[in-house]
């Protein structure tokens, strides 16, 4: 007997300052939409994470807070728990955010004018922190063919021996890929070869669906050459709290980030933050097995909603995250058109898939982290501004 999939509401975030929804007239230019853009979910954090952040806030003192040890065997028991990866205490750096850890990474291993390799369509950060950094964006697009995205890996190889650095999404953000273990020992070769340092995102690694993740650092041959940045942010929604870790196997390459993490001034724990590290990876479990089976519903709902009408949409296969990456470059119009009828005529707030880079041109990003009936509700629209379209 299948098991009953439990229900999730989304919980109404108005008054919260919430950057879903206070930020869309500036992002959207009307803020009479569904928001369904931002990568934080509409559903509540584990009750574990509520009680605990409540306890914590029931004493009155909220000063610098250091990490415990609690905190480090938190992050060690989930790794071997989820992935199988043992870790030891010293390889972990507390840190305030995965995309700040980004920054430090490209000034701790890579000098100005260096070539720093990514693969597009591709969370916005990561080539913009580049370009900030004054480094040289190395595009390895990836291949976009029959509905589905895989490696050019003759490209990234050429690309490799100009790169001081790699920049991996694993799993990927927006094509949802879950890179399997053969597209990474090819990967990891390369840059070996090429002595090319890898820094790996893996900050959606939990929400994997039927697929297996691999950590890169689990991997012996790059022990001594990664660097793996992870957070409970995305799995269990605390991404408020900016609590994130790297984990570095390698001394050489955990001091050389620690002394630029340092020169920025970000070194203090946030006490509500740690809070919910700890108890999402001892209590969240089971939460989140639940949460997987109840995302995977939602992305089956708008799979077959689109595919159950003629709109000139296509979804890609949905391998990891919350998030749904449309094909909409049928619909025969520009980038501009297109952001227009789901904001205008639609009135749903997606993200533009060309933020992601030019291979995001004519694809829009889909949060499906919210309840059903928000889905159905937007599901309608796109039908009804359809239907006025044609």
């Amino acid at each position: 007997m299948a098991k009953e999939i439990k229900l999730f509401k989304a919980v109404d975030r108005r008054g919260t300052y919430a950057v879903k929804l206070d930020e869309a007239k500036q992002k959207f230019g009307t803020d009479d939409l569904l928001p369904l853009w931002v990568a934080d979910m509409d559903l509540a954090s584990p009750a574990c994470v509520q009680k605990a952040l409540q306890k914590r806030a029931s004493h009155p003192l909220y000063g610098y807070t250091v990490y415990p040890q609690r905190y480090y065997d938190a992050i060690i028991g989930w790794m071997k728990k989820r992935f199988d990866w043992e870790i030891e205490k010293e390889w972990i750096v507390p840190c305030y955010g995965v995309v700040p850890s980004i920054n430090f990474a490209i000034e701790a291993y890579s000098k100005e004018g260096d070539g720093i390799l990514i693969q597009t369509p591709l969370y916005p950060p990561f080539s913009s922190s580049v370009r900030h950094r004054h480094r040289s964006v190395l595009d390895n697009t990836l291949l976009y063919e029959n509905g589905a995205y895989r490696i050019d890996f003759e490209d990234f190889e050429n690309k490799a021996k100009e790169a001081a650095l790699f920049l991996l999404c694993s799993p990927h953000n927006p094509t949802g890929r879950v890179w399997n273990k053969e597209e990474l020992e090819r990967m990891i070769d390369i840059c070996i070869a090429n002595d090319v340092l890898v820094v790996s995102d893996e900050i959606h690694a939990d929400i994997v669906y039927s697929k297996t993740h691999h950590v890169l650092g689990s991997f012996e041959k790059m022990q001594n050459r990664c660097v793996v940045l992870n957070a409970p942010s995305k799995t269990f929604n605390v991404a408020g709290l900016n609590t994130s870790y790297a984990i570095i196997p390698d001394e050489r390459l955990r001091k050389s980030y620690i002394i630029e993490q340092k020169r920025s001034g970000i070194t203090n724990g946030n006490p509500f933050g740690i809070e919910a590290l700890i108890s999402a990876y001892e209590e969240g479990e089971n939460w989140l097995e639940e949460l997987k089976r109840y995302l995977q519903t939602n992305i089956m709902y708008v799979k077959s909603f689109i595919e159950a009408h003629p709109f000139p949409i296509r979804t890609i296969p949905t391998e990891a995250t919350f998030l749904m990456w449309l094909d909409c470059r049928d619909c025969g119009v520009s980038q501009e058109e297109l952001v227009y009828f789901f904001v205008h005529k639609a009135k749903l707030g997606l993200n533009d898939g060309l933020s992601f880079g030019r291979a995001g041109k004519g694809f829009m990003r889909l949060n499906i982290g919210t309840s059903k009936e928000v889905l159905e509700e937007a599901m309608q629209r796109l039908s009804c501004a359809y239907k006025e379209r044609t």
